[in-house]
């Protein structure tokens, strides 16, 4: 791979504002979805009808920056028309390329709109050259965005077994799960990412007041309980805290956000081609504070790879927006292997 390649910054935009701040602060493309469950941030609030995405597709052309729309769940058996208007959509409204995940919405779009560009979700769970390859072959995929499990010398293995270009994310909420293959969500609320589009839905989230502090619920189980003055990280199974033979901690891991800004020259010199930014579900400051940082990181590694160095105003920005306010490199750094 190039020893020269420089990322695009891709960030999240869940609204038309977190979108603007985006682009203005320096990413090279967003992405984003509609409101309804074809996209895996099916949150309240958040998403773009047609009007809102057609001016924010605009917006980010007219400054030569791509709009990809997430249509990343997987497609419900007596509704798969839903899914393939929302392609059809994308194509309508303008979007540069769609992130899919199920193949059936994949071959629709292959056959009906051979001429769009179609990026591999994280949803498919795809950690092998031989899957993404797959994808490619029968479906004409562009890009894959690696899951949240591999290290940095597997994601150099893929990089080098494959013509399809590789997107890796960089900054956000963690994933501790197999990305695409959890279930956790609907053991509890009947709902999770890949079938309703979200993790933890809100109406089955509940915060109750107890003698102790403050008790997060999640389809009326109690998978956490906060001190009065403890931060509080949106509740889910995974990253929930259980008593077990006496002992209360995290059942799997602690919240805590992925940071890759230290290993953004090692990114470029596999050749990996896009950072991607978690964190269409939350505020547009997180959105434009981040890409910030980040622009300025790859702007910085992109002039000088052999001096490159985390700035302490980055690490201290980051700190404030990271969950738990913790950083971690995740599974890119595995030190007990």
């Amino acid at each position: 791979m190039s020893a020269t390649t420089i990322p695009e910054l891709v960030c999240p935009a869940g609204s038309l504002r977190a979108l603007k701040l985006a682009v203005d602060a320096g990413a090279d493309a967003v992405y984003l979805g509609l409101r309804n469950a074809t996209n895996a941030r099916n949150f309240a609030g958040l998403n773009f009808d047609d009007q809102q995405l057609r001016e924010g597709v605009a917006y980010a052309h007219q400054r030569g920056r791509q709009v990809l729309m997430a249509l990343n769940t997987y497609a419900r058996a007596d509704d798969v028309a839903t899914w393939y208007r929302a392609v059809d959509a994308a194509v309508e409204l303008g979007a540069d390329a769609l992130i899919v995940g199920d193949i059936a919405v994949m071959a629709y779009a292959c056959k009906t709109h051979p001429q769009l560009r179609l990026h591999l979700s994280v949803q498919a769970s795809a950690s092998s050259h031989e899957a993404i390859d797959f994808y490619r072959r029968h479906y004409g995929i562009q890009r894959a965005v690696l899951p949240r499990v591999l290290t940095l010398s597997q994601v150099g293995q893929v990089l080098r077994h494959t013509a399809v270009d590789i997107e890796v994310f960089g900054f956000g909420s963690l994933c501790v799960m197999v990305e695409g293959r959890c279930a956790l969500s609907s053991y509890v609320t009947g709902q999770s990412p890949n079938n309703a589009g979200v993790c933890s839905p809100p109406s089955h989230v509940r915060w109750q007041d107890a003698a102790d502090g403050v008790e997060a619920r999640l389809g009326g189980l109690l998978i956490d309980r906060y001190g009065p003055d403890e931060p509080r990280g949106y509740p889910t199974l995974c990253k929930g805290r259980f008593a077990v033979k006496g002992r209360r901690d995290y059942a799997i891991e602690e919240p805590t956000s992925l940071n890759t800004l230290a290993l953004l020259p090692e990114l470029m010199r596999l050749g990996v081609r896009a950072v991607k930014i978690e964190g269409r579900q939350r505020s547009p400051a997180y959105v434009e504070q981040v890409t910030r940082v980040w622009r300025q990181a790859i702007d910085a590694a992109a002039a000088a790879p052999d001096r490159y160095r985390v700035e302490p105003a980055w690490t201290a920005a980051l700190g404030h927006l990271a969950e738990g306010q913790q950083h971690t490199l995740g599974a890119y750094d595995r030190p007990w292997r």
